[in-house]
This record gives structure tokens, sequence and C-alpha cells, in this order.
């Protein structure tokens, strides 16, 4: 690593995380500025949890891991949180799914993993000159619940965050909702 690539603020400097890595997913609903103020690091959310995809990230803060699985939106980490870090009135997090050039598709394998896996048929392929299709995410449709990451072999789907004056095409519970 060099001197570029490596996060200069005082905890990623320390442990050597790169500037490039991911900011943590927190639980769904959860508001960004006030999370690591409020929140007690009890682990009840990720105890609610009923996808077990809740574990203790960087400080003991709760994480989504989506390797373990998806997020149904059920609200039971919300639910389950004795602080006021959640607000339901909204949608559950600002997510979508993007598709890296690791993709198996893009290297002419036949993958379609992350579009099985989607349940908003977000993930689609669009098929290409000479027999390769090449993989596309409708931004409207993804909910960024996650299912696509963990079914991708090729770790190359991950969540980013939409630009702020995006919304999820689907409220939450609409079709996640148990």
């Amino acid at each position: 690593m060099t001197a570029d690539t490596v996060d200069l603020g005082r905890r990623g400097f320390l442990r050597g995380r790169r500037r490039d890595a991911p900011a943590p997913v927190h639980p769904p609903w959860s508001r960004p500025a006030f999370f690591t103020d409020l929140c007690s690091r009890c682990g009840a959310c990720a105890q609610a949890c009923p996808e077990a995809i809740l574990r203790p990230g960087d400080g003991g803060f709760p994480e989504v891991d989506f390797a373990l699985g998806e997020c149904s939106f059920c609200g039971a980490c919300a639910d389950a949180c004795a602080e006021p870090i959640f607000d339901r009135t909204g949608a559950p997090w600002s997510l979508v799914a993007a598709i890296a050039d690791t993709c198996l598709a893009a290297r002419r394998v036949v993958c379609r993993s992350c579009q099985d896996a989607c349940p908003e048929s977000a993930i689609r392929f669009i098929p290409a000159p000479g027999g390769a299709a090449s993989a596309a995410v409708d931004d409207a449709a993804c909910t960024g619940c996650g299912a696509c990451v963990g079914a991708c072999p090729a770790d190359a789907v991950t969540l980013h965050s939409q630009p702020p004056n995006r919304q999820p095409a689907s409220q939450p519970g609409d079709s996640h909702a148990p």
C-alpha cells in the first residue's frame, strides 16, 4: 500500500485500511448522522435479525454483511433497538447494486447468479455481439437488499449509495415483508 491508497484518518491509518474500501453499511433505516453517537453497541439489532446478516464491525458498531444473505426489510433490527437511531418513515437506505468488470459474464463465462438471486428483477443481462452478455442494473428497481452480493461467485457485485435525489422504486415492505 502506498500513501495515496491508505486512509490517513487516525483509525484508518492505524489499521492500514485502504482509502477505496467501501463505507460500512449500517442496519436499514438507521440515521447515518447520529448512528455512531447514539448506538450503544449492545447487539440487540443483530440478535433480532432473522436473516443473521448483522455483525459487529469497526468499533463494535453493527454492520450489514451481504455475503451472509440479503436484507428482507422486516424491521426487526429497528424494533429491537432501545436507542433513537432508526427512522422508518422513509426509505431503508439509498443503496444500489453495481457490477464490476470482474463479473464472469464480462469474461465470457455464462453466469446469471446475481440475476437469479434478485427478488426485484433489477439485474438483467444484455446480449452482445459474439454471444457474450453484459450485466446491467436497473437503479430504479434495485432496493439494495443485497441478495445479489452473496450470490456472485466472482465477488463482482457491490452496493453503493445512490445520489441523494434518487429513491428506490418500491417502498420498504412492498415485496420483502413477511
